[in-house]
């Protein structure tokens, strides 16, 4: 839905981006990743048709952003980090001029405005002032105006910037439900634990150039080929590493305390490992596999250079 090829953008002598490459697939919630400075904002104003760039190209849903920018208009919804509200009208008024800009016709708009404030669960505030809501509400409100003429791909920056923890939560449960309706959502954001919870795939830029971009686990495989297993023991600790080395996938053992730290490789197989030292009477407190999440694949691999 989203294919980036070689995408550069500079200014005045000031490289924003240089060769970023990546394929963002339908239905996929694809987070894209990165410092203040990154580039990840001029990336999506390019891809929302809002610049141009200076050297390859960007095409949404097959079609390019500087030669077919009103096909890909159609086809995006984009929800920008910094966005302006009408105050003075109501939900209901705010959403049917927004679906009369993108054509709907006046038949249809009420059936279409209903919709989308059902799905964004507005309903009940359907005649409240827009200045009365507060900042969760009013999130919503722009996500379901980024709805209203139904995009095929969503691109949505910081979205959850400024949310409370319950909002938050509430967000992630809508972009899953959007992803079931068959949307496929770019989603820019500093918050990664937010981004673990819901991306298919992401991908990391810094400085203007991608860093790694992929599925969460295929990138872990890349920066960290062995798996992390802790072994604590209650006693017998020098014969548990001897027990523990004859295993062929692991690679590495370090006992740090009670606790055996082991480096495997390949499907290592765990349980083998728990049988053999309980068969040689090593009493076993825990085992614990160390998982890699999105902030510490994003602080591996980052310099935390800005440009």
């Amino acid at each position: 839905m989203i294919e980036l090829e070689g995408l550069s953008k500079s200014f005045e002598g000031f490289t924003a981006l240089a060769d970023v490459s990546f394929t963002v697939e339908k239905g996929d919630i694809f987070g894209f990743i990165g410092p203040n400075g990154a580039g990840k904002t001029t990336t999506i104003r390019i891809l929302s048709t809002l610049l141009d760039p200076t050297r390859g190209s960007a095409r949404v849903d097959g079609h390019c952003v500087v030669n077919e920018w009103e096909r890909v208009r159609r086809a995006i919804g984009y929800m920008p980090d910094y966005y302006g509200v009408y105050d003075g009208v109501s939900v209901w008024e705010y959403l049917d001029f927004f679906a009369a800009c993108y054509g709907i016709p006046r038949a249809g708009r009420r059936r279409v405005v209903d919709g989308v404030m059902e799905l964004t669960d507005l309903t009940g505030l359907k005649h409240r002032l827009v200045a009365e809501l507060s900042k969760g509400m009013k999130q919503r409100l722009c996500l379901a105006k980024t709805l209203v003429h139904d995009p095929k791909v969503l691109i949505l920056d910081e979205p959850a910037s400024g949310l409370d923890p319950r909002a938050r939560i509430e967000f992630r449960v809508l972009l899953k439900e959007l992803r079931e309706m068959g949307k496929t959502i770019f989603i820019s954001s500093h918050i990664l634990t937010e981004l673990s919870d819901v991306c298919t795939k992401v991908a990391i830029l810094e400085r203007g150039r991608l860093v790694a971009s992929g599925s969460i686990d295929e990138i872990v495989k890349r920066i960290s080929p062995h798996r992390s297993v802790t072994v604590r023991v209650l006693s017998g600790e020098a014969k548990a590493v001897e027990l523990v080395r004859s295993f062929p996938f692991v690679v590495a053992v370090e006992l740090r305390g009670k606790e055996l730290c082991l480096k495997c490789q390949g499907e290592a197989d765990i349980p083998a490992v728990v049988r053999r030292l309980t068969e040689n009477d090593v009493p076993i407190l825990g085992v614990k596999e160390e998982q890699m999440d999105l902030e510490d694949i994003f602080m591996k691999i980052t310099r935390g250079e800005v440009a």
